[in-house]
């Protein structure tokens, strides 16, 4: 066998992708995935190449439209590409940049100084996982077009037309079916990042148009990042006006708001040259250290603390809404979809301008620093009531031998790439699940019943639950500050539910904890959901559907049948709920994902909190899609 092997590699196994087969080859190299998320990534990079032209000053309007014919239509009033031809390359410039990976006017900080297109890939990405191209521009008096397929170009650069002193460029495009799982776009995807663009970038206007569904939006925030926050805390009971300064330093724009709430939880949101940086980086953490420091020095100098006091950083962000907007010229992402900012020296200069600006508005507004010093303090009193009340309950438990809830029937494998951990709803569900699973790599924690919901208790509350605390402690990770992934038990933490109404409260509440409590798990994709059938057809043999629309299907197949409606899991046998539910060969589970950070919050707060005009509201706008349970 080794002999073989070695004839067989040589120099002809070394296969070299010309253009842009690379990103056809590999897609979710660039794109993230090829499924509804990556699909909607194309219009992101067409629309941040828009962006930039508006950082750099010449851009004031995006026009971004889904054509009946599976087409997406970008377009803007920039500069537009240059027509002319490449010095060395010997083809148009536009060409070079839709048909070259790492091209275009990024990398000279000549033509943009910030941008968040930084890579260069953006546009040709698009173009190599499209079935059809087509790029417009406008410019000099002149209006040229070209058309591409899966990265090459099929026409030449032509002049279609004339205009005035009009510039611009529109790119039409139609996503590539052998690429995506699906190619048809969803405005409602694509309207939280142009309101995030807009508000990111006061005075850009973006117009949405939906010619399938016949709806249009337009996009503006004249008042940029207090609007944002404005937005964000709509649902919540505000503390104070914004708190929000701006600074240009050395090529660097920083944009900070700030706004309290009367609620528990922290939501900084961090964005780097327009993009939403989902899992922080270092202008997050230099904010947070500054906060911390503004207030505990602002206590120690104008509060009377009885025997000092030293707050931690989950104290002052309690209740906390934070925007982040950095604009640089130079940033450092973590992969191309850039989730997280690298940049070293980005945290020093945050926390010193956050420090300088703060420390100022404090002294300046003492009202409001003593609404946001004296929320901080009773988070700390809270903070050690928990820990006491942690302390008791876990005095009170009945433990096992390893530390953990006595309810817990854990597995025998302790490699956490292999196990799962199944949060069962109910004991009986429970002990069904106990006697279907596989005991090697799935554990069972059954919950007693419905969780406390998190979002409207404070954190004392919450940690010192049994139920919340022997979750926590069978996950392994902890929370907060002291979270670690590393410590995770489990591969997979899967939430089992009835498949009823008041199952879905459960995993909703459930949700809520993971999200508000452990939202690296989320991002880290160890969160999942067990889809239970919600029916069992019997026809010679057992079929199981997981939906009304299914059962319709299938008993329309299948003619008259003896269909069973499973109103709880502790209604199935161990048989039954192993190879409908805990079987990976056979079971269906969701995983949990955060698509965008600001409109989960917006979704959980929105949901589970106390505004009950705007659940009204929800429920209003989606009663047509809901399914009656009787």
């Amino acid at each position: 066998m080794k002999m073989n092997a070695q004839k067989t590699y040589g120099a002809e196994s070394i296969k070299v992708l010309e253009g842009l087969e690379g990103v056809r080859k590999r897609p979710s190299m660039y794109i993230g995935s090829t499924s509804k998320d990556g699909l909607h990534h194309l219009i992101y990079e067409v629309v941040d190449n828009s962006v930039d032209e508006a950082l750099a000053g010449y851009c004031n309007q995006i026009i971004v439209s889904i054509n009946k014919d599976g087409s997406a239509t970008i377009e803007d009033d920039g500069r537009g590409i240059p027509a002319d031809m490449h010095p060395t390359l010997k083809m148009p410039a536009v060409q070079v940049a839709l048909t070259k990976l790492h091209a275009g006017g990024k990398f000279d900080k000549k033509s943009y100084m910030i941008s968040g297109g930084l890579h260069g890939v953006g546009i040709s990405v698009v173009n190599a996982l499209s079935k059809k191209l087509i790029v417009e521009i406008k410019r000099g008096g002149k209006i040229y077009q070209q058309e591409y397929s899966r990265g090459y170009a099929k026409t030449k650069l032509k002049i279609v037309g004339k205009c005035d002193n009009e510039t611009g460029t529109k790119i039409i495009f139609w996503p590539d079916p052998e690429i995506f799982s699906t190619v048809e776009f969803d405005s409602k995807i694509l309207e939280t990042r142009f309101r995030e663009i807009t508000f990111l970038n006061a005075g850009l206007k973006i117009n949405l148009e939906d010619k399938i569904k016949n709806k249009k939006e337009e996009f503006f925030a004249a008042g940029g990042l207090i609007e944002f926050v404005k937005w964000v805390n709509k649902s919540k009971e505000i503390m104070h006006k914004p708190i929000y300064f701006k600074r240009d330093v050395k090529d660097i724009i920083m944009e900070v708001a700030i706004q309290y709430n009367q609620g528990y939880q922290e939501n900084i949101f961090g964005f780097v040259n327009t993009i939403n940086t989902v899992e922080g980086g270092t202008h997050v953490s230099g904010f947070k250290t500054a906060l911390t420091r503004v207030v505990n020095d602002y206590i120690k100098k104008k509060v009377n603390v009885k025997n000092g006091c030293s707050l931690l950083g989950n104290d002052t962000r309690e209740g906390l809404t934070a925007i982040i907007s950095i604009k640089i010229p130079d940033p450092q992402f973590e992969g191309q979809t850039k989730t997280k900012l690298g940049n070293s020296d980005v945290k020093g200069f945050v926390d010193s301008i956050v420090t300088s600006a703060l420390s100022e508005f404090f002294e300046e507004n003492p009202n409001i620093a003593k609404r946001i010093t004296t929320k901080a303090l009773d988070s700390a009193k809270a903070r050690l009531a928990a820990k006491k009340a942690k302390d008791l309950v876990r005095r009170k438990n009945v433990f096992s031998l390893g530390g953990l809830p006595g309810k817990l029937a854990d597995c025998s494998n302790k490699k956490s790439e292999n196990t799962e951990l199944y949060i069962v709803e109910g004991e009986s569900a429970g002990g069904s699940a106990k006697m279907a699973r596989n005991k090697e790599n799935q554990a069972i924690l059954p919950l007693k019943g419905k969780i406390l919901n998190v979002e409207k208790a404070n954190p004392a509350r919450t940690l010192s639950s049994e139920e919340i605390t022997n979750m926590i402690t069978a996950i392994g990770t902890g929370v907060g500050e002291q979270f670690n992934l590393e410590k995770l038990r489990y591969n997979k933490v899967i939430i089992m539910t009835d498949a009823d109404v008041d199952g879905e409260h459960i995993k909703t509440l459930l949700l809520t904890f993971f999200f508000r409590f452990m939202p690296e798990l989320i991002k880290n994709g160890n969160i999942y959901v067990a889809l239970p059938p919600l029916y069992r057809i019997r026809k010679r043999k057992d079929y199981y559907v997981y939906s009304d629309k299914e059962l319709k299907k299938v008993t329309e197949k299948l003619g008259t049948t003896n269909i069973t409606r499973f109103k709880g899991l502790g209604e199935m046998s161990a048989v039954q709920l192993w190879d409908t539910t805990m079987n990976p060969k056979t079971r269906k589970i969701k995983k949990i994902f955060i698509q965008d950070s600001v409109e989960a919050d917006q979704v959980f707060s929105m949901l589970m909190g106390d505004d009950v005009q705007a659940r009204k509201q929800f429920i209003q706008e989606n009663a047509k899609e809901a399914e009656l349970d009787i």
